[in-house]
């Protein structure tokens, strides 16, 4: 393959989701979690940015560099949870109540990121709700990562949307204690995305950098891991001793719709470029520069 010798010679870097394929991850120049990569959007120099992950995580990055060329390794790649909340919803609720805060997972269309006030990730969304002065969040599409934060919050009155992640939201905490039964000796590390019942049984909770994060404090130890089984390529990566197991089915499709192949092919031909509507822009890249705020504020 030419993806580093195109790379170079159209000034293109990667960003690549720990969901995506390992081929996938091997050939990115970095890798990780969403807030991390809508961080590095902002910070890299390259004219042309190349996002190894489904549509939402594309128009965030080009939101937040509307100057550059941002395209999708693959346009069909999308994220189900975040067609899951209208803009209709969100105006019916701020009519209903005074003091509101709309805050959306940036699992979430460019839309309704522009009627929201404030984004968020799995890794910092209890940080930043629990800075906003208003008591009442409409938090929006992810009902379990809501419904965690409801718990992490108990003093912000969290109105849940019914949205959620197919792949988190299917594991039930049987199948969960069914691993524990065959692997005694392991720790549950489960992304906030599961259902409450998943949580409430887990060692650890945490995004995915959180997840592998708490890996490497004890690398050579076994570990049930609930979230996509993508992770694993960065955890054998950073920790190659661990013992990790996954439940069944912990699989994005879309996510593996990425492959190396179709990397190659955008550098050659600079197909799947992202537009979004000025307008949309300039609305959405209020609260997704406050989840970069906030989110790195100590």
């Amino acid at each position: 393959m030419n993806i580093n010798k195109l790379k170079k010679e159209k000034n293109a870097v990667i960003l690549a989701h720990y969901y995506v394929d390992g081929e996938v991850q091997k050939i990115a120049d970095y890798v990780g979690d969403s807030f991390y990569l809508a961080r590095k959007a902002t910070e890299i120099k390259a004219d042309k940015v190349i996002m190894a992950g489904v549509y939402f995580m594309g128009e965030s990055v080009k939101i937040l560099n509307p100057d550059k060329k941002v395209y999708m390794v693959d346009l069909e790649a999308d994220c189900p949870m975040a067609h899951m909340i209208s803009v209709k919803e969100i105006e019916e609720m701020r009519k209903k109540y005074d003091d509101l805060a709309v805050v959306c997972y940036i699992n979430s269309t460019a839309e309704i990121k522009a009627h929201s006030d404030l984004c968020c990730t799995s890794s910092n969304a209890v940080k930043i709700v629990g800075k906003l002065k208003e008591k009442n969040i409409f938090f929006i599409p992810d009902k379990n990562l809501g419904g965690n934060i409801a718990k992490a919050l108990p003093e912000k009155n969290i109105i849940l949307n019914q949205g959620y992640c197919p792949v988190h939201n299917n594991i039930d905490a049987q199948k969960v204690r069914n691993m524990k039964k065959s692997y005694p000796n392991a720790k549950v590390l489960a992304h906030p995305e599961c259902r409450s019942e998943v949580v409430e049984i887990a060692d650890y909770v945490g995004s995915t950098s959180g997840i592998i994060g708490e890996i490497e404090k004890n690398p050579k130890a076994q570990y049930i891991v609930v979230t996509e089984e993508g992770i694993g390529s960065e955890i054998k990566n950073r920790c190659p001793d661990a013992e990790i197991h996954f439940p069944e089915a912990m699989i994005c499709r879309d996510m593996k719709l990425i492959t190396p192949e179709k990397v190659e092919e955008l550098l050659e031909k600079e197909i799947n470029e992202i537009q979004v509507d000025e307008k949309i822009t300039e609305a959405a890249k209020i609260p997704l520069k406050r989840m970069l705020e906030l989110g790195s504020a100590k």
